[in-house]
């Protein structure tokens, strides 16, 4: 990681996207103080598609709740 002051940033921004892309991280501070990271964008290869999701249940996913949990889940009072 390094630390570049902000003037020295705006002069060599582009050196700097440069030197993000090929993986240093770079931190903009003013007065030594750090402000933001230059860091590059994580870009997806393959756009999302909703429904690909896998999705398990137990067996008895819809068993009737037992016990002093299933009272207090159906509103009942012990």
């Amino acid at each position: 990681m390094r630390q570049i002051n902000l003037y020295e940033a705006k002069t060599n921004l582009s050196r700097l996207v440069d030197e993000a892309l090929g993986g240093e991280e770079i931190v903009i501070a003013r007065a030594g103080k750090p402000l933001v990271r230059l860091v590059p964008c994580r870009v997806e290869d393959e756009p999302r598609r909703p429904g690909t999701a896998e999705i398990w249940m137990a067996a008895d996913f819809d068993a009737p709740l037992e016990g002093e949990f299933g009272a207090a889940f159906r509103g009942e009072r012990p």
